[in-house]
C-alpha cells in the first residue's frame, strides 16, 4: 500500500511539477515583447515610428484594442511562463501569449468592422511604412506565435527529467520536517537537571537533634 500511495504521489509531482528553466527562454522573450508592444504606440511618437495620430502619450480606442490590450496579456503570459513551476500554469501562460500573438496579426485586419481607426504609419519611405507594420503588428504577433508554440512543445512533454525533478520535490517536501524535533532547534541539546532542584542532588536543610530532656 505504500509502494503504491508513493508511485500516485511521484507520478502527479512528475506531471504537474516542472523546472522553472523549462519555459525561462519563452517566457523572457515573450515577456519583452509584450512590454514593447504596449509601450510603442505612446513612446514610437519620439522617434517617428508609429501610427497617426503623431503624439506620444495619446490613449484612443484603437490603441487600446489593438495594441495595449495584446501586449499586457502577452506580458502576463510570458510571466507565467518564466517564474512558474506549475505545468498547468506555464501552459496557460503560454496559450494566453499565442492568444495574443495571434490577435497582433488579425487585430489591424479587424480593426475596420469593429470600428476602430488604426490610423497611418508615419513613414517617409515604403520600407519605413513597412518596418512599422512589422514591428509594431504583424511581424511583433508572429515573433510571439513562434515563442508560444515552442513553449508549448516544450511544456506539453513529460520527459524523465521532469518526473525526476517531480520526484526529489515529493521526497524532500516528505522528509524536510522529519529531522527536527518540536521545541527543539537542529543541534541543541536537552537543559542539565539544576542539582538543587533534582531528585538525587536536592539540597536538604540543616537535620535538628533533639537533646535529652
Amino acid at each position: 500500500m505504500r509502494d503504491v500511495e508513493e508511485n500516485t504521489s511521484t507520478g502527479r509531482g512528475g506531471r504537474l511539477r516542472i523546472p522553472r528553466s523549462r519555459g525561462a527562454l519563452g517566457g523572457l522573450a515573450v515577456l519583452l515583447l509584450g512590454i514593447w508592444g504596449a509601450l510603442i504606440p505612446f513612446i514610437g511618437p519620439y522617434f517617428d515610428f508609429t501610427y497617426t495620430p503623431d503624439e506620444p502619450w495619446v490613449w484612443s480606442a484603437a490603441r487600446g484594442w489593438l495594441q495595449v490590450l495584446p501586449g499586457v496579456a502577452a506580458a502576463i503570459g510570458g510571466l507565467l511562463m518564466l517564474s512558474s513551476g506549475n505545468r498547468v500554469v506555464a501552459l496557460a501562460g503560454a496559450w494566453l501569449a499565442a492568444a495574443a500573438g495571434a490577435w497582433f496579426v488579425i487585430g489591424p485586419v479587424l480593426a475596420g468592422p469593429f470600428g476602430l481607426d488604426i490610423g497611418t504609419p508615419v513613414a517617409g519611405s515604403d520600407w519605413k511604412q513597412s518596418l512599422i507594420q512589422l514591428a509594431l503588428f504583424y511581424g511583433l504577433g508572429a515573433v510571439i506565435l513562434f515563442f508560444a508554440a515552442s513553449s508549448l512543445g516544450r511544456l506539453s512533454v513529460h520527459s524523465v527529467r521532469d518526473l525526476a525533478f517531480g520526484r526529489r520535490e515529493v521526497d524532500n517536501a516528505a522528509t524536510r520536517p522529519a529531522n527536527v524535533a518540536p521545541g527543539l532547534a537542529e543541534g541543541a541539546t536537552a537543559p542539565r537537571d539544576n542539582p538543587r532542584t533534582s531528585g538525587t542532588g536536592m539540597h536538604r536543610g540543616p537535620r535538628l537533634h533533639g537533646g535529652p530532656a
